[in-house]
């Protein structure tokens, strides 16, 4: 059942990574406009806005920063912070610059675009991967099983994203997202056996993808019977409680970019269960009323 999920996913994804991709380059959202129909430019900028330190898309800023010779500053802060800069930019017509990834719920709120990125410092397009500790297939066969078969698309990880941002708890997005799509759901769970309040943890870091990917898995391991505990943490931590047995498993192994340094550190200690969403990806994004700025190199 993985492999049909898996081609029906890759088919709708593609129709879905379109579609964002016409919304970052500039689609027809209000929310981004210039209302004196005026370039915003960058002159004024003296950092770029990021999320926390430990992130894969923090080191690729920085290698950025000096590969383009960019009089820039790195702003550490939060996903949940960076959009809050980036809201408030907006609402103020000023050029702000972050630390950007797909899917994220900010392209369809606002009116955004990926600087293009001739050296390729941010690389191609991304996968998330599914990881577990060593040992998670012996210990826990029908939690291991729903792991390996999750796979799903933009638009489905869109939908949980949206409810979470507009106010709804994470746990009330997933269960209702689940609920509206129990065939996808059925796959997942096929041929799997009750069991009787075995306990996993997932690991995740605070991305709103990863909130809703991590709730949703959540809650059908938890429609079948697991105890499930969730744990925040940064990337650093995230991988190496995986590696360590600490956790039991993660849905937020971004690759081959992100998370490339982490993998090599711990592939060997880890199982890779394999990709669980297509077509992601990292780089540095602005308002498209920011008409001048169409590379990192103009940033300069």
């Amino acid at each position: 059942m993985k492999m049909d999920a898996k081609k029906l996913g890759m088919a709708v994804g593609l129709t879905s990574i379109l579609a964002l991709a016409a919304c970052g380059d500039g689609g027809d959202t209000a929310a981004g406009d210039d209302s004196n129909g005026e370039s915003v430019d960058a002159s004024d900028l003296r950092e770029i806005t990021g999320i926390d330190g430990g992130a894969g898309i923090m080191a690729a800023t920085e290698t950025a920063i000096d590969t383009y010779g960019l009089d820039l500053g790195l702003q550490v802060s939060s996903g949940a912070a960076m959009t809050e800069a980036l809201g408030n930019a907006i609402a103020n017509e000023e050029a702000i610059v972050v630390t950007g990834w797909t899917p994220h719920w900010k392209f369809g709120a606002y009116d955004l675009k990926y600087l293009d990125d001739p050296e390729g410092v941010y690389g191609g397009e991304e996968s998330i991967h599914t990881f577990t500790r060593e040992g998670l297939a012996e210990d826990a066969p029908e939690a291991n099983a729903v792991l390996d078969n999750f796979y799903w698309t933009e638009d489905d990880m869109n939908a949980v994203m949206v409810d979470i941002q507009e106010g709804m708890d994470p746990e009330e997005a997933a269960a209702n997202w689940v609920d509206e799509n129990a065939d996808l759901v059925s796959e997942w769970t096929d041929g799997v056996d009750q069991v009787n309040g075995e306990s996993v943890s997932l690991a995740y870091v605070s991305w709103d993808s990863e909130i809703a990917s991590t709730n949703v898995v959540k809650t059908v391991l938890e429609s079948v019977g697991y105890d499930v505990e969730l744990s925040s943490m940064e990337s650093a931590f995230m991988w190496t409680a995986i590696a360590e047995g600490e956790q039991d498993a993660m849905v937020a192994g971004w690759l081959p970019a992100t998370h490339e340094a982490y993998y090599e550190d711990y592939k060997d200690q880890i199982v890779d269960l394999g990709v669980n969403f297509e077509g992601a990806k990292i780089g540095l994004v602005v308002p498209t009323y920011m008409e001048d700025v169409n590379s990192i190199e103009d940033l300069k």
